[in-house]
């Protein structure tokens, strides 16, 4: 007689949107289904993706670390009195955005703190020296200096109004925000995000939708490992879908691995392991549909990229040949000459993608014209 787990595996095979129930079920599943779910989020992805595994080739540049939330693991952020804060200036950005030029980076990722100017006058001061009166106003003339040196910014600037993402597309081929998580729990005192105000489920929904009603290209994506149940997991992923089939603008979807640093409240808190993390990957393959761009960081998992591939990944996301992860500066880029090879070893390719995913290259609304021409140029080179 067939197992549930296999039948719920049937119906995701066949193109049958999964429910909360059947994401449970599998969440649920003993070790010994565990194959079979690899087997079948693997198969998927293998047949609207094929055997090609994308990344991007980006310059990392943390405009600002200052933030007003303090979450429970993060250790980027940074109030003004630390001696670690800092904030960029144009003549860093610009330096910066050269050296990545110069080693064939073509994405210049836009990182930093959530709202800043909000919660520290010293902050304020400095945006004013630059000549600006908001971050949102500085992130875009950073991203200015980006397109003039022929790179292609994404902005990860934590939450942003419908007005400031509007503003933003101008000058941005992607703009990304996690979920992080669909449970309000989490805000809870004495859970991860009890100190962080922007990390409020309900928020950072809004601007998932706002994104997908300015149609902008928009990566998300969920963190695993910070006291979230398997329930709510599916629950994140589904949200995403949600917001996704209204508005079809999801470029990518991260499964994202909490990394315990010292430091932190949350320094001593379990990790994922690898099974955790294979399994969460084909699950949100299986709920997602062989159709999303599914990643997950290759330098958090670096014992553990033969098994993401198993599990339904198609992308590495970006990868950076001249700056660090700011937000995980222990866990080093992998070279790309030796992930290529471990792409071979499972029987895929290894391919350079832009920012923006080549289906909203040409979708019409997602790409303002000012960024087409180079943008399409890119694009040819990669494809080449």
């Amino acid at each position: 007689m067939q197992s549930h787990i296999s039948v719920i595996l049937d119906k995701a095979l066949a193109d049958v949107s999964l429910s909360a129930a059947d994401g449970y079920e599998l969440a649920a599943c003993s070790a010994e289904d565990l194959p079979a779910l690899l087997a079948a989020a693997g198969a998927l992805r293998d047949r609207y993706k094929g055997r090609t595994v994308t990344y991007s080739r980006k310059v990392f540049l943390p405009v600002t670390n200052l933030c007003r939330d303090r979450c429970s693991y993060c250790t980027f952020r940074k109030d003004p009195r630390d001696p670690a804060a800092w904030t960029m200036t144009p003549e860093e950005i610009r330096d910066w955005v050269e050296r990545g030029r110069a080693q064939g980076c073509k994405e210049a990722l836009m990182c930093l703190g959530d709202k800043p100017e909000k919660a520290y006058s010293q902050y304020r001061k400095t945006l004013a020296r630059f000549g600006h009166a908001t971050t949102t106003a500085y992130v875009y003339h950073a991203c200015e200096i980006a397109l003039a040196h022929g790179l292609l910014p994404h902005t990860n600037a934590g939450v942003l109004s419908y007005e400031e993402m509007k503003l933003l597309k101008q000058v941005n081929v992607s703009l990304g925000l996690m979920l992080e998580n669909i449970s309000p729990r989490l805000r809870q005192k004495g859970m991860p995000h009890f100190s962080a105000p922007d990390k409020e489920p309900a928020v950072r929904v809004r601007m998932l939708r706002e994104a997908g009603e300015l149609a902008i290209p928009f990566t998300t994506g969920i963190l695993i490992g910070i006291g979230e149940t398997w329930a709510e997991r599916v629950d994140s992923l589904l949200a995403i879908r949600e917001i996704h089939q209204t508005y079809g603008h999801i470029q990518e979807v991260i499964v994202q691995n909490f990394r315990a640093k010292p430091d932190t409240r949350m320094a001593g808190a379990p990790e994922p392991d690898s099974t955790d993390m294979a399994k969460t990957v084909a699950i949100a393959r299986l709920l997602l549909g062989g159709r999303m761009n599914v990643q997950a960081p290759p330098n958090l998992n670096p014992a553990d990229h033969k098994l993401l591939l198993r599990a339904g990944i198609n992308d590495w996301g970006g990868i950076s040949p001249v700056t660090k992860d700011y937000v995980n500066p222990e866990a080093a880029w992998p070279h790309l000459e030796r992930l290529a090879q471990t792409c071979r070893e499972e029987g895929f390719t290894l391919r350079e993608r832009l920012a923006i995913y080549p289906e909203y290259i040409d979708r019409p609304g997602f790409l303002v014209p000012a960024l087409r021409p180079r943008t399409q140029e890119l694009y040819a080179q990669v494809m080449a």
